[in-house]
């Protein structure tokens, strides 16, 4: 199974391990995760353990092999692994399955690892499955407690304003959709004497138990948490797949129509909607998670549980933000200098043509970095990137004015060349010799004017030239014996003049490009203020429909 990236992953790896009641982080994996640029889906499943979560989750797959089922009682499954496919129907996704740890081992002894590990399927996944056997009924809901731990595992800030009932509100902005799956179901779908769906099934079990007794409050807990932690929530119910205790202890053996027909079909219908109904996983405000993203995040939050803190939301995504707006700088600035390469005909005609191509690359640049960069709100990181392409600006005007000035200069070596002959041969020391240099200077400059494209250079390029050749002038002027000298007086102001005005036009032209470069400026501070400005709106719009959306289910829990 190829991923978008072209990285291959046949099997399941460990993401997470747990050994000796401590939880790391497998560098192998997260190597994988880094490899994937593509939005993530993340179905976790979590459960007692023994209860065939990995064989549901191998399912989703699309194989019969892949995560560990084991056939006896000792449970298989340490930490939280992970598979990532392609998505069956997202193209542009890719689904990542996570297989966790049986909950409730007793073999463990100590069950604190047990609620880090569903804490952490929680934070990680966009759809949340929980699996368990026979019936929802009080001892089903007694062994979903760690729904209950969540508020003091999980935090959604760093300094939460209004205490953890506030804070567990915006759980609801970034918890995943919850799905119960039932195995070996063998409950007739009946209430008050009427055909039920499985959801209505899970809703009538959740409703709260009324009474006085002091043990109600307690039982109440784990329906309170799910009702109002998962607004979207779906249930399955599952008969056995099989009679014979044989196939059941080698279901990675066992083929399709050995399966009983209805199990065939309930797992069909939940692969189904899994594969239609899981999002992409997001956290708050609508930031994407992506492979890379995931793996920046489940490192965020195993070092939080390891150095004793409780994983916070806020702390993960300024981890995350740093790591990836440091990458959206780099990914602007790489497009900037690569659009500028292609598009840039050295030397341009114009300062405006070259600053014209730059503002077009900038803008460019900047959007690519508003969409792949998030809370930047002092803007350090948008500030640091507008210095990189400043600088990289200045160096493209470095470039233009060099490669103007050598082509310059070139071309007026070729065409003086017959001047240079001629002073060389003594053609102009002569009676007469100042007016046929002249000319011969008159027509070097007019052919130079005629060449196109000579760049920002040209003008000084073309007087350094007239000063090079400024003393043997003044020598050809004062040597003519043709020449009174009045009319060598008047020759020597004229030139004078001349070289003058040429000073008075570099200097305007110089005024002129400051200008244009302090215009260029002022578009690139209104196109970034513009795109900025877009974006926070975009954002302020997710905020205000986050909050409705938690709003609604607060009041309607």
């Amino acid at each position: 199974l190829t991923m978008a990236s072209g990285y291959t992953m046949k099997d399941p790896i460990c993401l997470v391990e747990n050994q000796n009641n401590q939880l790391t982080v497998n560098p192998t994996a997260l190597e994988i995760l880094d490899k994937i640029s593509q939005p993530v889906v993340v179905v976790a499943i979590a459960g007692l353990y023994r209860t065939g979560k990995s064989y549901l989750m191998n399912r989703l797959a699309g194989k019969n092999h892949g995560f560990l089922l084991g056939s006896t009682v000792k449970s298989e499954t340490k930490g939280i692994w992970m598979w990532c496919v392609p998505h069956p129907l997202k193209p542009d996704n890719t689904l990542v399955l996570l297989d966790t740890e049986g909950l409730g081992d007793v073999e463990k002894g100590d069950s604190q690892n047990d609620s880090w590990i569903f804490a952490l399927a929680v934070l990680l996944s966009s759809m949340f499955v929980y699996n368990s056997m026979g019936t929802i009924n009080h001892q089903a809901l007694e062994q979903l407690h760690y729904v209950t731990k969540l508020t003091k595992l999980i935090r959604a800030k760093s300094f939460p304003s209004s205490g953890e009932v506030g804070d567990s509100a915006e759980f609801i902005s970034f918890f995943p959709d919850f799905v119960w799956v039932v195995r070996d179901f063998t409950l007739k779908l009946m209430f008050d004497e009427r055909t039920i769906t499985e959801d209505e099934y899970l809703e009538n079990a959740l409703k709260l138990v009324t009474g006085k007794t002091s043990k109600i409050p307690r039982s109440n807990l784990p329906r309170k948490y799910i009702r109002k932690f998962f607004p979207k929530r779906k249930c399955f119910v599952f008969e056995r797949p099989t009679n014979n205790i044989n196939l059941l202890q080698q279901m990675e053996e066992v083929s399709e129509n050995q399966l009983e027909c209805s199990f065939r079909e309930q797992s069909k219908h939940f692969c189904n909607y899994i594969f239609r109904d899981a999002k992409t996983k997001t956290l708050r405000e609508g930031i994407i998670v992506t492979g890379n993203r995931m793996g920046t995040l489940a490192k965020a939050y195993v070092d939080a549980i390891n150095s004793g803190a409780v994983p916070c939301l806020e702390n993960a995504e300024i981890t995350l933000a740093e790591h990836e707006n440091s990458v959206a700088v780099q990914k602007a600035a790489d497009h900037y200098s690569d659009q500028m390469a292609q598009r840039v005909n050295f030397p341009t005609d114009t300062l405006q043509e070259l600053l014209d191509l730059h503002t077009a690359c900038e803008k460019e640049a900047i959007a690519i970095f508003m969409e792949h960069s998030f809370k930047d709100d002092k803007g350090e990181f948008q500030q640091k990137l507008m210095g990189i392409i400043e600088k990289k600006k200045e160096n493209f005007l470095l470039k233009n004015e060099e490669a103007s000035l050598k082509y310059c200069q070139a071309q007026l070596r070729q065409l003086s060349e017959p001047l240079m002959e001629g002073i060389s041969k003594g053609t102009f020391s002569v009676p007469g010799g100042y007016t046929l240099y002249s000319e011969e200077m008159i027509k070097v400059e007019r052919s130079y004017e005629l060449i196109p494209r000579k760049g920002v250079k040209a003008m000084e390029a073309l007087l350094n030239f007239n000063q090079s050749q400024a003393a043997t002038k003044e020598c050809i002027l004062q040597a003519d014996k043709a020449l009174t000298a009045k009319e060598k007086a008047q020759a020597d102001e004229r030139a004078k003049r001349e070289a003058s005005e040429r000073q008075d036009k570099l200097r305007r032209q110089t005024l002129n490009e400051m200008k244009q470069q302090m215009e260029a400026q002022e578009r690139s501070f209104q196109e970034t203020m513009a795109q900025m400005k877009e974006k926070m709106e975009r954002e302020r719009e997710i905020q205000e429909s986050e909050l409705q959306r938690i709003l609604k289910h607060m009041e309607k829990v």
